[in-house]
């Protein structure tokens, strides 16, 4: 089987000026075009708690149900996003989310690429998790990938694009930036053609704000996502786990916990797509591959924002995580 290429992408277009990483010099969500909810979603579960006003998707949680909202279509690869509000005040225990998954087709066995933010008590900030599992054990057990970032923003106080591009097969051409992370060249496999260099690139990354914060390899099938996933969204309540592993719960004094949607951008390749599609880039350039300047942004956060790195946790047992 061919080498795959997979780029996975979470980003976040900011409307403020607040400080954080330097600029990676580029803005992929300029490339694609907003579509209403009702063009490309409908409601899961917990419809009287979901509503649409002028473009604005409102969902909630309160003591009786939270509700969740799935896409019209699964796809193979592509860029998935939308513009998120989120509540504040006391919302421990309480998960808003934006997410790939096909838990419906391959229950107890199913792949997931997850946007999450995690509830918080009135003292501390939102965490987003970002989280890649696949093909659970198929008795339930999962294995997350999670990784922890205090945002360097308030995700309450405006709406922020959030996204996911996924690219599990491509091949590009990959422009090296001078100081390569030194494990790069691990992840791809090297062809020359015609004097060129052609590398299957079997890596993911997200970011934020348009930065890279996150890198995950693909070392082999059974530790990447790669079989057809749909788009999700919802907002539930996860006390048991959400907020400092299930110390604090949601309190539904202060309920509703509300998530607003807006700006949906779904462009990629459909299962029903010809064979010939190709999920688009985030790339600066032509050639593809991370420039010089989006590195350096990759390092500043991984350095100043990412709180929790699952490879780093001494108490996970790596013989299930080989990707760290």
């Amino acid at each position: 089987m061919a080498p795959l290429l997979c780029l996975l992408i979470l980003m976040i277009t900011t409307c403020s000026d607040a400080q954080g990483p330097p600029s990676p010099g580029f803005s992929p969500s300029s490339k694609f075009s907003p579509i209403s909810f009702n063009q490309g979603f409908r409601n899961l579960w917990g419809s009287q708690h979901q509503t649409i006003d002028q473009g604005l998707l409102t969902i909630w949680l309160d003591s009786t149900s939270g509700s969740g909202f799935k896409s019209l279509k699964p796809y193979r690869s592509g860029y998935f996003s939308a513009a998120i509000k989120l509540q504040p005040g006391y919302t421990a225990g309480v998960i808003t989310s934006f997410y790939l998954s096909n838990n419906e087709d391959y229950p107890g066995n199913h792949d997931e690429i997850d946007i999450e933010f995690l509830g918080t008590t009135l003292d501390k900030p939102y965490t987003l998790q970002t989280n890649v599992y696949m093909k659970g054990s198929g008795d339930g057990r999962l294995i997350g990938r999670e990784v922890k970032i205090h945002l360097w923003f308030d995700p309450t106080e405006d709406f922020h694009n959030y996204a996911i591009l996924w690219t599990p097969d491509e091949i590009m051409l990959v422009s090296f930036p001078p100081n390569p992370a030194a494990n790069f060249l691990q992840a791809c496999k090297v062809f020359s053609f015609f004097g060129l260099k052609l590398y299957y690139e079997m890596v993911c990354r997200f970011l934020v704000d348009d930065v890279p914060v996150r890198r995950y390899p693909r070392k082999n099938d059974a530790t990447f996502p790669a079989r057809p996933m749909w788009v999700y969204g919802s907002i539930w309540d996860a006390s048991s786990w959400a907020t400092e592993d299930g110390k604090y719960k949601a309190d539904y004094r202060y309920q509703p916990f509300v998530g607003r949607y807006k700006n949906f951008k779904l462009g990629g390749c459909t299962t029903d797509a010809a064979a010939s599609c190709r999920p688009p880039s985030i790339s600066p350039s032509s050639a593809g591959g991370l420039s010089q300047q989006q590195y350096s942004a990759m390092e500043s956060v991984q350095k100043n924002y990412v709180v929790y790195d699952y490879c780093q946790d001494p108490k996970r047992d790596h013989s299930q995580i080989p990707e760290c």
